[in-house]
C-alpha cells in the first residue's frame, strides 16, 4: 500500500493559530535537506498516522514542489488533555542507504500452553528494532505462539522469522514471549493474605491519623480557652 501526503511551507507563523484553523504544525528533516518548517491538515495527518503508523514510507510532497520525497512519520506530539497533535517531525530517508527503524511485533496463533495448560501469556515487548534498506521495510513482524508448547519454552529475537533484507537490531538471545504457569492455591492464598494485611495495615493508619487530628484539634481548643 502507497502512503501519501501533502505539506505546505511555514514561515514563522503562530502554531497555536495554524491549530486553530485545522494544521499541524511540524518539520521535515534529513541527510539531504536543512530541516524546513512545515503544517499539514489535520485531517488527512490523523488517517495516515492511524494506516501508516511510525514504520511504514510515506511519499512526502510539500507544495510548490513536483517530486515527493520518501519520509516516516519520525514523532507526534499530543495534547495530554485533549489528545489532539501539537506537532509532527517527518524524517526524509535516502532510498539506497541502511537504516534503522522501528517496527510493531504483532502476535498470531494460540500456544498450546495457555490453551491447554491453562497458562498466562507473557508478551515482553511490543516492538522491535530493526535495520534494513528502505525498500524492505516492514510495518509488523509476526510472532507465532504455537511454538510455546510447554512453560519451558520462550520466544527470544533470534527465534523470530524475519523478512528478506530485514535485520533484529537487538540482543537475540532477548526473551520476547513465553508462557508463566498457574499459580497453585498456595500461592493465590499467599496473596490473599498479603491483600489482607495490606488492608488492615491501611486501615490502621488511617485511624491513627484521625486520632492524632483529633488530639490536635482538642489542643487547639484548649489553647483557645
Amino acid at each position: 500500500m502507497v502512503f501519501s501526503i501533502t505539506a505546505h511551507k511555514r514561515g514563522n507563523g503562530d502554531a497555536t493559530d495554524l491549530r486553530q484553523h485545522g494544521f499541524v504544525p511540524g518539520v521535515i528533516y534529513g541527510p539531504d535537506r536543512e530541516p524546513m518548517p512545515i503544517s499539514v491538515d489535520a485531517l488527512p495527518l490523523k488517517k495516515l498516522y492511524n494506516e501508516a503508523g511510525e514504520s511504514s514510507l510515506v511519499d512526502f510532497v510539500i507544495e510548490g514542489e513536483s517530486e515527493p520525497v520518501k519520509v516516516l512519520i519520525q514523532d507526534i506530539q499530543f495534547d495530554p488533555v485533549k489528545g489532539t497533535m501539537m506537532h509532527v517531525d517527518f524524517r526524509q530517508i535516502r532510498m539506497g542507504v541502511e537504516m534503522h527503524a522501528t517496527t510493531e511485533l504483532i502476535y498470531v496463533g494460540v500456544s498450546p500452553a495457555v490453551k491447554e495448560l491453562g497458562g498466562t501469556l507473557v508478551k515482553v515487548q511490543e516492538e522491535l528494532d530493526i535495520k534494513c534498506l528502505p525498500k524492505d521495510l516492514v510495518s509488523h513482524i509476526d510472532v507465532d505462539l504455537s511454538v510455546l508448547c510447554t512453560f519451558d519454552d520462550a520466544i527470544h529475537i533470534g527465534d523470530l522469522k524475519l523478512p528478506a533484507g530485514v535485520i533484529a537490531d537487538e540482543d537475540p538471545n532477548t526473551v520476547i514471549a513465553k508462557v508463566t504457569p498457574p499459580l497453585t492455591e498456595d500461592q493465590l492464598k499467599a496473596i490473599e493474605q498479603e491483600n489482607t494485611v495490606g488492608v488492615e495495615a491501611v486501615e490502621v493508619e488511617e485511624k491513627g491519623k484521625k486520632e492524632e487530628e483529633g488530639e490536635s484539634e482538642a489542643k487547639a481548643e484548649d489553647k483557645k480557652e
